[in-house]
């Protein structure tokens, strides 16, 4: 029982902490270990170097050629003004009275092409600043039409996506990133439906009642809040993002990238691997593995490497310092990677407790359906982590053996079970202390206050109503 209260213990202090900022690449050992003290008996220096560091470096190996290259990727998309030529491209074709959707779509494309959040958030806002102003539509619906665009259905649900969550489970089920595409589909369509029209029901509600865009007294608020995330909200304010002259290439070039990723993905992982001698993977050299645990990464890895190179080709001259590019987007892989390896490294440890079989039992028997039994898990765990790749980690680092042979014994798709885990991922994850709403409030210049609401609506709670519907029609229905 004393070892279940420390496994809780350091649960609670993971948030706490967490929330207020403190870096989770030091809070997680410390947490880990102070689990460990309460288990008793437990040795805690192997247990740091012995448990938690090989299952953190585990997964640095298996995932970071992913974090480097859509990071790089980002940036070159960024730098050359391929972002925002498509965010550009998508506002005129909509027009400003139609500025919610245009804001969802372009971050949309963005990140269903492999442009990280990040990037996009500060690629779209001064274009949604702009057009949010001029159609008179409340500011603090900004960040729930970025989130919605961002780090919903094209993070979890469209099939094929290059985003980091869609990739975690593919070893673990020996799927790829394609998996159950009718049912991402079907997924996809409930997140951008229902959350479109909550957003427009928003507006009208709130113009309705006199709130238009914020009042001057608002601007130094905003613009120092997104100074202080390394923002653009100054230019933004000042009206001068509708002007934004920096050079940038045709929509046809900055599109093309994005359709790359996706085409030689799907090539890759249906016609190209299986075609391929692979049987050297399952010598000791290659750590007898075989191509069905490494194909879905290995396709993403190829993937962004030749769109990088497109982007580069496309976009030489408008490149000013292509080794700062490289170098900064290099960079910027390793905070993220190392920050979901540190939850992994958390997960691990509480793993190897003994008072984690009770946890353990109490997750398998939530039902004996494996598949609602894993969305629990992914859901919760991703809740308490505030983070939609570390909550998915933790759980099939645990307990992924357990759900694939329990959903093998029940004649369950494991592609069923790759996308679940996906979606379930994108559900709870977005809570307040989530890094991403964090990070694209700061930017946007708003506090929890005046827009969480909203993002809670598209980011969490609509989410979960396709996870629902998803689990449902696989359980009917099987993967597809």
């Amino acid at each position: 029982m004393i070892g279940l209260i420390g496994i809780v213990l350091s649960l609670a202090l993971l948030i706490v902490f967490a929330y207020r900022g403190v870096n989770v690449i030091i809070l997680a050992p410390l947490m880990a270990l102070l689990a460990t003290v309460f288990a008793g008996g437990v040795p805690l220096l192997a247990t740091y170097t012995q448990v938690f560091m090989p299952a953190l470096g585990g997964y640095v190996i298996t995932y970071f050629p992913l974090f480097l290259l859509g990071a790089i990727f980002g940036k070159l998309m960024d730098d050359s003004g391929s972002a925002r030529a498509i965010a550009y491209f998508i506002v005129d074709k909509l027009g400003g009275s139609r500025a919610i959707l245009a804001v969802v779509l372009a971050c949309a494309v963005l990140t269903y092409g492999g442009v990280s959040l990040f990037v996009v958030a500060f690629a779209v806002f001064p274009i949604a600043a702009a057009m949010f102003r001029e159609a008179g539509v409340p500011k603090r619906l900004i960040p729930a039409s970025i989130a919605l665009g961002s780090f919903t259905f094209t993070m979890t649900a469209l099939p094929g996506t290059p985003q980091i969550q869609n990739a975690i489970p593919a070893p673990f089920f020996g799927t790829d990133a394609f998996a159950a595409p009718g049912l991402g589909i079907i997924a996809a369509l409930i997140m951008f439906g229902g959350g479109t029209w909550w957003l427009s029901h928003r507006s009208k509600k709130l113009q309705a009642a006199g709130e238009g865009y914020l009042d001057a007294g608002d601007t130094a608020k905003a613009e120092k809040a997104a100074a202080a995330a390394g923002g653009t909200a100054t230019k933004v304010e000042a009206g001068t993002a509708a002007t934004d002259t920096r050079p940038r290439p045709s929509a046809l070039l900055a599109f093309l990238p994005i359709v790359v990723v996706i085409a030689v993905n799907l090539l890759l992982v249906r016609l190209v691997f299986p075609a391929m001698n692979t049987s050297y993977l399952a010598e000791d050299a290659y750590g007898a593995t075989d191509l069905e645990t490494v194909g879905g990464i290995w396709a993403i890895v190829v993937a962004l490497v030749v769109a990088c190179l497109l982007v580069i080709a496309l976009n030489w001259t408008r490149l000013a310092d292509l080794r700062a590019s490289l170098n900064e987007g290099s960079f910027a892989s390793f905070l993220p990677i190392f920050n979901t390896a540190s939850e992994v490294g958390y997960g691990a440890v509480i793993a190897a407790l003994p008072a984690f079989r009770i946890v353990r039992d109490a997750v398998l028997g939530i039902s004996n359906n494996p598949v609602v039994s894993l969305a629990v898990s992914v859901n919760v765990l991703a809740g308490i982590t505030g983070s939609a790749s570390g909550g998915m980690s933790i759980a099939l680092q645990a307990l992924g053996e357990q759900f694939r042979g329990l959903a093998e014994d029940q004649g369950i798709s494991l592609e069923l079970m790759h996308r679940v885990t996906v979606l379930a991922a994108g559900g709870f994850d977005a809570l307040p202390h989530n890094g991403a709403v964090i990070t694209v409030l700061a930017i946007c210049g708003l506090t929890h206050r005046q827009s969480y609401k909203d993002i809670f609506v598209v980011a969490v709670a609509i989410p979960v109503v396709a996870l629902v519907t998803v689990i449902a029609l696989g359980t009917a229905f099987g993967g597809f």
